[in-house]
Parts: structure tokens; sequence; C-alpha cells
């Protein structure tokens, strides 16, 4: 066996970032950027109001207050969206709503709450500063300058940029298509009923679940049966897609055919046992150029290996830098013991408060124990040469579920 460490640098030397492809911006939303994004203009484009009030001369408010409002006469209205009728002399106003272009000779803008109106006229009831509440054009961004770089993640405020530059499509790096195959005779599909001595096959949708999960696509290819040749046919459809995911058959028993089969395909396997609990049976090659998992048949073996290493490998895929889920310290609230020679993943409920974070070992460990699954958000890393942990000792955590820092009231 390789340890976990060994494994996971073997496995992202074999791995490549996809190339290319345009896409709307409406569909680039969590892609990577594979291009600079300039600006093709100012941002904003011309000096505009940043409120609804009045365009007018900062020196003919000098004094101005409630008491002592200064008179201007109002020439014209400006909505947004329309274009300065003329420029402002001495003692005049354009009452101008937000976004709209300022006029010349306007030098600041009232806010509206601090005028009256008056017959014609506005009463200023505050002195104006040079340069109030004027969005000067170019004070965002330049024209040319780089607005997003190359190898950012797309969120929506880069999507508002690139709307903002006028930005229609722009290129990204491809999302992996992975194909999924679950191996075993004793597996049915949802749309049988399991006889004695058959399971249904969760593995194909979880391991689908997770890789849309890590953004990629999946290519379910459903079931191959415990003989080289129904193994060989899915895995030759598999080769259409950029990465091959296969749950069973990686063990020791007698019809555990997936490494052999992978051999004979001309993969080139790097290793097929790593010291990690669950998942010890993980098999890695090359398939075509293509990098090609078995995993282990039991569910909770199957998700945990996914995480730790397909995981990191489909985001390095599609182009991202930051490929690994962040651990904390959190203080146990119960003791664990565990036998040492393989690093651990004990599935826990993770809790962050104001007092810090803790952690609690969920009960039932074994590898076809869903339901401790459904209840976990997080993984307690126990090293390779750990027996285990007092309650109230600090731990390493990895939160798997997102919503572990959720809240359900503000937190302001």
């Amino acid at each position: 066996m390789i340890t976990v460490e060994e494994a996971l640098e073997t496995i992202l030397k074999e791995i490549r970032p996809l190339g290319l492809e345009s896409v709307p911006i409406s569909s680039a939303l969590d892609r990577v950027l594979g291009e600079d994004i300039s600006a093709r203009g100012n941002n904003p484009p011309w000096d505009n109001s940043a409120m609804d009030g009045y365009a007018l001369k900062s020196a003919d408010t000098e004094g101005a207050s409630p008491e002592k409002p200064a008179r201007l006469k109002v020439i014209y209205d400006l909505p947004a969206g329309q274009t300065p009728k003329g420029a402002l002399s001495r003692g005049e106003a354009v009452r101008i709503m937000t976004g709209a272009p300022v006029p010349d000779g306007a030098d600041a803008i009232v806010m509206v709450e601090r005028t009256e109106a008056a017959d014609g006229s506005v009463l200023i009831k505050t002195a104006a500063r040079l340069g109030d509440h004027i969005r000067r054009s170019g004070e965002d961004f330049h024209a040319g300058e780089i607005v997003i770089k190359k190898g950012s993640l797309v969120r929506p405020a880069e999507v508002s940029m690139l709307a903002t530059c006028g930005v229609p499509f722009v290129f990204v790096h491809k999302r992996p298509r992975v194909a999924v195959i679950s191996t075993g005779d004793e597996l049915c599909d949802l749309n049988e009923a399991p006889p004695m001595g058959k399971i249904t096959n969760s593995n194909g949708y979880a391991l689908a679940a997770l890789v849309a999960a890590s953004g990629a696509q999946a290519v379910q290819l459903g079931i191959a049966r415990d003989n080289r040749e129904s193994l060989k046919e899915k895995l030759a459809l598999a080769m259409s897609a950029d990465c091959i995911v296969s749950s069973g058959g990686v063990s020791v028993g007698d019809y555990d055919f997936v490494k052999d089969v992978l051999k004979e395909l001309g993969s080139s396997m790097k290793f097929w046992k790593v010291a990690i609990k669950p998942g010890k049976p993980l098999a890695f090659g090359v398939i075509g150029g293509k990098p090609a998992f078995g995993l282990p048949g039991n569910p909770i073996s199957s998700m945990v290996v996914f995480e730790q290493f397909v995981r990191p490998s489909l985001l390095k895929m599609s182009g991202r830098t930051a490929l690994f889920r962040r651990t904390f310290a959190a203080r146990l609230t119960k003791d664990i013991r565990i036998k040492p020679g393989r690093m651990n993943f004990l599935r826990a409920e993770f809790k962050a408060d104001a007092a810090g974070f803790t952690v609690t070992p969920l009960d039932g460990q074994g590898s076809g124990m869903i339901s401790t699954m459904v209840r976990a958000n997080s993984f307690i890393i126990a090293p390779q040469e750990s027996e285990g942990f007092k309650a109230g000792e600090m731990v390493k955590v990895q939160p798997f579920d997102e919503t572990v820092f959720a809240a359900t009231e503000p937190s302001y």
C-alpha cells in the first residue's frame, strides 16, 4: 500500500486542465476563465449622478442652510437614459436622476432630500462641495485595463463585470465529462425490486451526484457485470469521456476484474491499494491519456475515496488551482479509538459557533452504513499512525457540506 499523500501526488501528476471553449456569459458561472478580460471603455463611461437631486455649481450654494436656503432656477429635468439639454450657468440647476450624465457647467449634486421645489426654482438647504455625489468617468476602471485575470473562477460578480464590459461570450475551461460505471452481478437498477442476494446500484447515482457537485458532467453507463466482456464493453464506451470512474471490482475476489481489464485495454496502472480507511482498494491508471479510477464497491468507501482523490482531479481538469477542501482544528466531544496503519476518515458532525469549533464522531462507521453519511457534514482525519483521541483534544476536521457554516438567522 502507498500512503494517501503518495497516492494524491501520483494522481495529480497525471491530470491536466482541459482545453477551452467559448460560452455565453449566462453559462459561465463557476467556470474558470481561459483568457484575460480587458475593459473596452471607461466605467462609468461619463460623469454621472450618484443621487436623485439637483446638478448645480457648488459656488452657488455657499452658506446655504435650512434657515437660509439658496434659490436656483431649474432649467430642465434630466432622467437617466437621456442626454443633457444644455450647459448650466450661474444661478441655475438641473433636476437630475441617479445615473444621468452630469450637465456641462455643473460640479456637484445635492440630493433631493436637502432641497425644496418652489415654482420653477429649487431651494438648496445645504452647502455643496465640489464633486459631491458625482461618479467620475473611469473611477471604476479605464479602457484597456485588465478587469478579470485568466484563471479566475467566474462568480456572479465576474458575470456582472463581463456584462458591464459588453462581453457576450468568453473562453472558459471545458467541464470534464466523467463516465460512471458500477460493476457487479449483485447490482440491480432502480426500476427493479432486488431479490435475495441483490442490492440497488446506489453507487452509480451517488458518484454521478458527486461528479455534478464537482462541477463536471456525469455520463452514467450503468452496470457492468462480473465478466471481462461486459467490462470491456462499458470501458470502450467510457473512452469517449474525459475521465473514467468505476466502483467495485478492484478488490482481490475471484470476480474482481477491473484492474486486469484496464491493463488489457492498455491502461498504465499506477497503484491499486492506498492506506486509507475506508477505501483501501483503490486503483488508478491512465488509459488512452485519460485518468481512470477504480473505486471500492462499498458505498461509504466509494464516496470517501471520491472526495479525497477524484474531486481534486476533476477540479484540476476544470482549470481550478484551489483543489482541496479546507480543514479546521476542532475540539472533540467524545473519545475515539482506532487501529493504526491507515489514515482514517471518520464521519462526524462539525459545529461552528461563537465558542469555537467542535466535532462529534458518529456511531456506526462501517463502510456500508449510508445513514451515517447522510447525518455527517465532515470527516475527522486521523493520521496513519494514530490510535485515537480523547474527548477535549483538538483534531483535524474536513467539512464537506457547505451548509456547515450556514445560519438560520443573520449574524449581524
